[in-house]
C-alpha cells in the first residue's frame, strides 16, 4: 500500500529512480526478460514494474514482445547518459552499515558540494548513509577538503575502479547489499539531477497512465480538500481510492468515474452503489487534445456528518 511518512504532502511511491535505472541495466545485460523475472530482480511487485515499463515503452525506451522486453536503440543512449559502475565493497572503519556498495559516477565532481547532499539522498531512499569522494589531481579527497584520504581506503577504492579526475566515488551502506546499492545508486542519481525523460503535459498524463503521475495529482487534490478522499482513472486503466494519506485501492473502477469518461462533463451527485453509496461525489474529466484520458473526483464524507458541503450538487443551486 502507498502510504505517506507523516503527514500530508506526496505520495511515497513503491519505486523510485533507483528501480527505473536497475531496470534498464537489466534489460542491457539479458535481454530479452520478462516482466516476472524483472520484478523479481527489481525486488518490487509487477504492478509497479508494470508502471516502470509502461513509462519506458511510451517514451520509446523498450519495447514489448512475446519473447520479452528489449531496449531500444533510444533506450540504450538514455541508459548510457546515467551510467555508473557499481561494485560491492567492506569499508568498515569508514561506514556504519552491515553492508556498502560502491558507484562511480563519472566526470560529475563539478555537482558535488560537500558530499551532505548524496548522504541524504541515500538515507531517503532506505539507506544507513553514503559518503562521498572525489578524485582531484589523481587522488580522493573528500569534497570540501584538498586532502586525501589515507592509502588503505584509497588502494581499495581504486582496485574497484579506474578512476580518473573528475569521477565520484559513492559508498552507500545498509543492513543489506541490496539497500546499500539502493543507497549509492540514488545519490549517484541525485548527482546528475534524477532521470529525466524530457517530458511535457502529453506524456506526464495519457489514456494508458496508471502510474506515479496520477497518483501524485490525487495526492495533491486530496491535501487541496482537506483530506477527503479522493478517486483517479486513467482511461485505459483501473482507477486508485485514496483515504487518509494512502492509496487504499489501485484497481478500483467506480461507476462515477465511469459515467464521466463517458459524459465527458464534471458530475455532482449521490452515488447510488460502490463503497461510497449514499455519499456526495463530485468527479471531473481531464481533458488533452479534445480527448478525455482521464477522470478524478472527490468523495465528500464530510456530510455524513452534519457538516455543510464543500461540494456543491447542482440540485443545491435550486434549494
Amino acid at each position: 500500500m502507498i502510504q505517506r511518512a507523516g503527514r500530508l504532502g506526496g505520495p511515497v511511491p513503491k519505486f523510485n529512480d533507483y528501480h527505473v535505472w536497475k531496470a534498464m541495466q537489466s534489460l542491457d545485460e539479458q535481454a530479452p526478460v520478462g516482466r516476472k523475472r524483472l520484478s523479481q530482480e527489481l525486488g518490487i511487485g509487477e504492478g509497479s514494474t508494470r508502471t516502470i515499463l509502461s513509462q519506458l515503452q511510451d517514451h520509446g525506451l523498450i519495447t514489448i514482445g512475446k519473447s520479452g522486453i528489449v531496449l531500444t536503440d533510444r533506450g540504450s543512449d538514455f541508459k548510457a547518459t546515467y551510467h555508473m559502475d557499481v561494485a560491492p565493497v567492506s569499508i568498515s572503519d569508514l561506514t556504519i552499515g552491515d553492508k556498502d556498495c560502491a558507484v562511480r559516477v563519472p566526470r560529475r565532481a563539478k555537482d558535488v558540494r560537500f558530499g551532505c547532499e548524496e548522504r541524504d539522498a541515500a538515507i531517503k531512499s532506505g539507506a544507513t548513509g553514503a559518503t562521498t569522494l572525489i578524485c582531484k589531481d589523481g587522488s580522493l579527497i573528500f569534497p570540501g577538503s584538498d586532502y586525501p584520504v589515507e592509502e588503505d581506503l584509497s588502494s581499495k577504492v581504486r582496485s574497484l575502479f579506474t578512476l580518473k579526475n573528475d569521477d565520484v566515488v559513492i559508498i552507500g551502506t545498509g543492513p543489506t547489499s541490496e539497500i546499500a546499492e539502493v543507497g549509492a545508486v540514488t545519490a549517484g542519481l541525485a548527482i546528475m539531477g534524477g532521470m529525466q525523460f524530457n517530458r511535457d503535459l502529453k506524456d506526464i498524463l495519457t489514456p494508458r497512465n496508471s502510474g506515479n503521475e496520477l497518483i501524485s495529482l490525487a495526492f495533491a487534490v486530496h491535501d487541496l480538500v482537506g483530506g477527503l478522499p479522493v478517486c483517479a482513472k486513467s482511461r485505459d486503466n483501473l482507477g486508485i481510492r485514496i483515504e487518509n494519506g494512502a492509496v487504499i485501492d489501485n484497481a478500483y473502477d467506480g461507476p462515477v468515474l465511469e459515467e464521466v469518461m463517458n459524459a465527458g462533463t464534471t458530475i455532482r451527485k449521490i452515488t447510488t452503489s460502490g463503497p461510497y453509496k449514499g455519499i456526495r461525489v463530485i468527479v471531473t474529466p481531464i481533458e488533452l487534445d479534445n480527448r478525455i484520458i482521464a477522470v478524478i473526483g472527490v468523495v465528500d464524507i464530510r456530510s455524513m456528518a452534519g457538516i455543510n458541503n464543500l461540494i456543491r450538487l447542482r440540485s443545491d443551486d435550486n434549494e
